[in-house]
C-alpha cells in the first residue's frame, strides 16, 4: 500500500461552538462526506483555553503572520489598523479566538481523502463569510464579517475551522488526536474514487 498517493492526505476540521448551537453539523458534515472525503475520527468537547491557544500557536511564526496579515487587509480596504505592532494585533485575536472557541462544545474531525487539504477549504470558503463565495459553507450559511467583529470587538462567527496546510493539518492532528483515536477502513465508494480500471462494476 503506497501511503504517498494523494488519498492519503489528512486534514483537521473543527465545527465551531455556533456551528454547533445552529444545528449545522449534519449539513457541514455532509458536504464533505458527498465530495468523497472518509471520516477516520471525530470527538465532541467544550475545549479548554489552554488548547485552544496551543491549537493556534502550533506554528512558532503564527503571531507573526496573522499580525502582518491583519495589517495588511486594513491598508489594503483604505482602513488605519488598530495597531501598527503585528503582536499586539494578534494579542488581540488570540484572546478574542480563546473566547469564541471556549464558549462552548466543538465537534473535531479528521478527513482524508485525495487533496483533502485544498477541497475542505474550497467547500469551507474564505475566513470572512461575507466575501465567501455563493456554494460555500460560510458563503451559504454565515452574514458574518469583519467590520461587525471590529465593531463587536470580538472573533468571527464562520462555523468551521479547516487545516491550511498539509504540514499545519499534521500538526493539528496530533494535537487534538491520539493516534489510537483514528480509524483506518475501507469504504466501498473508494473502488470508484480511486481504482485506476474501475473493475468490478459489471456482473
Amino acid at each position: 500500500m503506497n501511503k504517498s498517493h494523494p488519498r492519503y492526505e489528512r486534514t483537521l476540521i473543527i465545527l465551531k461552538p455556533d456551528a454547533i448551537q445552529r444545528s449545522l453539523m449534519g449539513e457541514i458534515i455532509g458536504r464533505y462526506e458527498r465530495v468523497g472525503l472518509k471520516l477516520l475520527g471525530v470527538k465532541m468537547l467544550v475545549p479548554t483555553a489552554e488548547l485552544i491557544e496551543k491549537h493556534y500557536t502550533l506554528d512558532p511564526e503564527w503571531r507573526v503572520k496573522t499580525g502582518e496579515k491583519t495589517i495588511k487587509g486594513y491598508l489594503d480596504k483604505g482602513l488605519k489598523p488598530p495597531q501598527t505592532d503585528p503582536l499586539k494585533i494578534t494579542e488581540v485575536i488570540l484572546k478574542n479566538l480563546v473566547k469564541y472557541m471556549t464558549s462552548g462544545p466543538v465537534i473535531a474531525m479528521v478527513w482524508q481523502g485525495a487533496h483533502a487539504v485544498p477541497i475542505v477549504r474550497k467547500l469551507t470558503g474564505s475566513t470572512e463569510p461575507l466575501t465567501s463565495d455563493v456554494g460555500t459553507i460560510r458563503g451559504d450559511f454565515v452574514l458574518d464579517s469583519y467590520a461587525m467583529t471590529d465593531h463587536d470587538g470580538r472573533s468571527v462567527r464562520n462555523l468551521v475551522h479547516a487545516s491550511g496546510s498539509v504540514k499545519e493539518a499534521e500538526d493539528e492532528i496530533a494535537h487534538w488526536f491520539k493516534k489510537d483515536e483514528l480509524i483506518g477502513y475501507k469504504l466501498a465508494q473508494e473502488a470508484i474514487l480511486y481504482d485506476v480500471n474501475l473493475d468490478g462494476i459489471l456482473e
